[in-house]
């Protein structure tokens, strides 16, 4: 028998160190070759670490939340044969992942996750009767949704492949009355003492130091114009209600990214992204709109490439499709990255204003609010309008109080007269 030491492995892009995010093993387990034994965390994913070969776990290098060196010991497993203890250690092969929600319970019980147990293990029935520590297959989403409704994982049956617990299981169980869901209604009031402490670990680490690190390096300045888009929404209304069936339904989101588009043309200075350690500026032709889109893991902002070449169906889909994919956590690094600018819009929770943080390097974001009637006074009659504020910030270490306004000015007169958009 011999020893195969897997070291943390370069993940490239000049990264030298990265968040050792969530184990999927323990020592004593069984793996076999492409098995995921770890998530790490880059800046700007997840990325998990796969087996290289088959063997049994008898060290690991480091603990969830742990900021280990690229080459650093991550794990050792037992195999047949010499193995690589005495040599160099190759790094085993990277699987690039999409950014995945943190394992709850490997952070709330701080011990690593179990590798699945085999299918015929799995009792049948709405309740399984596992041992306390052993740890049911189930996605991260389904750990979240079963820690907010208070339901142990490893008393519900999985239904999925290898015993994996679905969320049509939780449903099952709930469905059978066992969750404590059931408690009797005056268990609302009683009083609680419980505690809970979360480290923050994994993307929600990276998102505390990325906000605060724009607050602290970038020189905010905010600027909230009232827009009326009761036109662009007649407009909205009646292409989804001529093209929607063939072409899909369009929000107002395609039409905000396109009235940006079309402002920046007269605004290069907000299309950039600022050096500030080299002191460079960097003016963009090409328009990459980050979506800033909120997902059970925290804030994401996919990015919408080549805004300004694209259609407002082609955006809309587009923007669909990155929002799902991150939602998912099905978003790829090169989806995450590289925006110019970025439009950030909570919907129907928008709130009156809001004073969005820059997501650096960029010079400007573009916050959208919600969308209510009011009475107007238009030639001197009062009548109902849809308005709406922008609520946008800027680097005023580049950008200028008086473009700033002029391009939001832009932007409203653009929504405001929506046949504009599309004249060149």
């Amino acid at each position: 028998m011999g020893t195969h030491v897997i070291k943390m492995p370069d993940i490239g892009e000049g990264i030298a160190e990265v968040e050792l995010s969530v184990w999927h093993v323990k020592v004593g387990d069984m793996v076999v070759e492409d098995q995921v034994l770890a998530d790490v965390m880059t800046d700007k994913a997840m990325v998990d670490i796969p087996s290289p070969v088959h063997g049994k776990v008898i060290a690991l290098g480091g603990q969830p939340g742990e900021v280990m060196a690229v080459g650093s010991v991550l794990i050792s497993i037992e195999v047949e044969g010499a193995g690589n203890v005495k040599e160099s250690a190759q790094p085993a092969p990277v699987k690039e992942a999409p950014v995945a929600a943190p394992k709850i319970e490997a952070v709330v019980e701080s011990k690593p996750v179990a590798a699945p147990a085999p299918k015929a293990a799995v009792c049948q029935g709405p309740m399984v009767a596992r041992q306390a520590d052993e740890r049911p297959l189930a996605s991260p989403a389904v750990r979240k949704h079963a820690l907010d409704l208070g339901i142990q994982l490893r008393l519900v049956r999985g239904s999925g492949p290898a015993g994996r617990v679905l969320h049509e299981d939780l449903d099952a169980y709930l469905a059978q009355g066992q969750s404590n869901a059931s408690a009797p209604v005056a268990a609302a009031y009683a009083q609680r003492t419980d505690e809970q402490q979360i480290p923050v670990i994994g993307m929600r680490r990276k998102i505390a130091q990325r906000m605060q690190d724009a607050t602290q390096r970038a020189a905010h300045f905010s600027y909230v114009e009232e827009i009326d888009v009761t036109a662009v929404e007649e407009l909205r209304a009646h292409l989804n209600e001529k093209h929607g069936a063939t072409r899909g339904k369009l929000t107002l989101l395609p039409f905000l990214v396109r009235a940006m588009v079309v402002a920046l043309r007269d605004f290069p200075q907000i299309n950039a992204r600022y050096d500030d350690e080299a002191q460079v500026i960097t003016r963009l032709g090409a328009v990459h709109v980050g979506i800033a889109t909120q997902a059970d893991i925290g804030l994401m902002v996919p990015v919408v490439r080549h805004a300004e070449a694209r259609s407002l169906w082609d955006s809309a889909a587009e923007i669909a499709r990155l929002a799902t994919a991150a939602r998912n956590g099905k978003a790829s690094r090169d989806e995450l990255s590289g925006s110019t600018i970025t439009l950030t819009s909570l919907g129907a929770l928008g709130g009156i204003v809001s004073t969005p943080v820059l997501n650096l390097p960029e010079v400007a974001i573009v916050g959208v609010n919600k969308i209510v009637e009011r009475p107007m006074v238009i030639k001197g009659q009062i009548v109902v309008r849809k308005m709406m504020n922008l609520s946008s910030s800027f680097d005023h270490r580049v950008v200028d109080g008086m473009d700033a306004a002029l391009f939001i000015q832009a932007i409203r007169g653009l929504l405001e007269q929506p046949a504009t958009l599309f004249v060149d």
